[in-house]
């Protein structure tokens, strides 16, 4: 038993979970509350200080988590619903929507962006094009490895699933190709501060072949002292020696898709990986010196419901990684076929993944993590969480970021890009991609050039989505425009989130509520003037 210094009362056996009890003063309205003095974010203790909303639970009712001995199907569980977000509203904004890692979104990107459109804006960065004060900001650099031994059913990523190790020989040829063909446009020698290698599943390849990857790299590029150089790992394919041995390569964060811990969830999803595996590997990277590790967890999976899902926050928070991407599994059969193996019978309803987020930002804010907005947490020392106290947030394609406007060399199948103000995406598939590779053509087939209005609705829908406010004379003198003429009807369609309770219309800028930040693609979603025009939502997932 430990009883925490926020009050939370934890009793269990973190290894199989045969015992729990976890006891939480449900200050529901507290718990989201959003400093106005520190960019409209805070910490929990912050969100405490300042309830936002007018109904106050008793404060004798707790949250009780309580799983027996016997085994899940006896286990007796009581878990109080979320007072904080009115049922009509969820019920009405449970749209599908963007996640606005990039705008506009990569479904306007277009062919008529191809390889020499591509080649000119890297030509256009070497030659001082979008420079500021004549120097550039380092370049991020996104490696996409498509390969995996098994499929899982939730995955929506650009993938081949392979037990053949030796088709990687092949893939890694083509890559340090193309980046031989993107260096020889940008020129040699650009300096670098963001890496992360993704997926697929990157540790699908050998020891030998990542340091042989990362060497071409680094005799083309200047990777800079204190850059942040990540790779996703899949616990299934690594141990701790060869934890050991990414850090050794250069590798100073790690990123373990978990997605959930319970036993059940894991087969009806097809991935199956042991708690103490896990925390095998969290050990592993701590002796190894990883400075930031981060933990991928889905919610809404099939067989999903709050109490399981509040055993594997309690396991998550036993490992205490320094940083939690909690994301909502986007239901598509139509458009991934690996979902289709899913029962959607098995998905839990959107109250109850309402009441799974709430369960999330209310434990780990209560253990340390500041909630950065949407789906990320870090443990409020993190790099992540000061860019965000300071106001230095960014998103791009692999979510929330520190990097300031950076330059992203997308490499590999299927991967994104942007030089701005440019975006493009490289072939889908294999056969593709080698083919362009082969021809020495930069492998791009689609993307776009952003025009004077994307980029002013960037700037807006970056300021929602990252600092929860729009400061409208920033917009005003940066883009040289009368923001309330410019956006008049927009800010007219505002007017329903306002009368909810989403939004408010300051006289300097529009601030998100506490209670909006639980809709933020909503309110993005008015400023997209692609969506407004089109709004064919099928091919989103849904905003909660």
């Amino acid at each position: 038993m430990e009883e925490l210094s926020t009050g939370v009362i934890v009793l269990c056996n973190m290894r199989n979970l045969k015992d729990v009890v976890i006891v939480a003063p449900i200050q529901t309205a507290a718990l989201t509350h959003i400093n106005p003095l520190a960019c409209h974010f805070g910490t929990v203790a912050d969100m405490r200080a300042h309830p936002p909303f007018t109904h106050t639970p008793a404060a004798s009712a707790p949250v009780e988590v309580a799983v027996s001995t016997a085994g899940p199907d006896s286990a007796e569980v009581v878990v109080d619903p979320p007072h904080r977000v009115p049922r009509e509203l969820l019920a009405r904004l449970d749209i599908a929507g963007p996640r606005y890692t990039s705008y506009p979104t990569a479904d306007r990107f277009v062919e008529a962006f191809g390889p020499s459109q591509y080649a000119q804006a890297l030509k256009q960065r070497a030659e001082g094009g979008g420079a500021v004060g004549g120097a550039f900001t380092p370049l991020s650099i996104y490696v996409h490895i498509p390969f995996c031994e098994s499929v899982c059913y939730y995955c929506a990523c650009n993938k081949v699933i392979t037990k053949h190790h030796e088709r990687a020989d092949a893939y890694l040829l083509a890559l340090k190709a193309e980046v031989d063909l993107v260096v020889n446009q940008v020129g040699r020698g650009q300096a670098v501060s963001q890496l992360h290698l993704g997926g697929g599943s990157p540790t699908f390849l050998n020891d030998a072949q990542l340091e042989d990857l990362l060497a071409h790299l680094r005799a083309r590029f200047k990777f800079v002292p204190g850059g942040e150089y990540a790779i996703e790992v899949d616990p299934r394919t690594v141990d701790a020696t060869r934890i050991h041995r990414l850090a050794a390569m250069g590798f100073n964060r790690l990123s373990l898709g978990v997605q959930d811990f319970d036993p059940d969830v894991q087969v009806a999803v097809h991935r199956v990986q042991a708690f103490e595996q896990v925390e095998s590997l969290m050990r592993a990277a701590r002796d190894a010196g990883f400075e930031s590790i981060n933990m991928d967890l889905i919610y809404g999976l099939p067989k999903q419901t709050p109490q399981t899902f509040a055993r594997t926050l309690a396991q998550v928070v036993a490992l205490r990684p320094d940083r939690v991407a909690l994301y909502a599994y986007a239901h598509l059969p139509q458009r991934f076929k690996p979902q289709r193996r899913i029962d959607a019978g098995q998905l839990p309803q959107a109250d109850d993944k309402l009441t799974m987020l709430t369960q999330a930002i209310d434990t780990l804010g209560a253990q340390g993590w500041d909630y950065i907005g949407m789906d990320h947490f870090a443990l409020h020392s993190d790099s992540l969480a000061v860019a965000r106290r300071q106001g230095r947030l960014h998103r791009n394609f692999q979510g929330y970021s520190t990097q300031p406007d950076s330059d992203l060399i997308g490499l590999g199948v299927s991967a994104i890009g942007r030089v701005w103000p440019h975006y493009s995406q490289n072939a889908k598939t294999l056969d593709e991609y080698h083919d362009a590779v082969r021809r020495g053509e930069l492998p791009v087939v689609r993307g776009m050039t952003l025009s004077r209005d994307d980029l002013v609705r960037r700037a807006v829908i970056m300021a929602i989505m990252c600092q929860g406010r729009v400061d409208i004379e920033s917009i005003e003198l940066a883009y040289l425009l009368d923001f309330r003429q410019y956006f008049g009807l927009e800010l007219s369609q505002l007017a329903p989130l306002i009368e909810s309770g989403l939004v408010e219309l300051e006289s300097d800028g529009v601030r998100v509520t506490p209670l909006g930040w639980y809709f933020v693609r909503a309110i993005a979603m008015v400023f997209d003037r692609h969506l407004q025009a089109d709004r064919n939502l099928q091919r989103f997932s849904r905003i909660i």
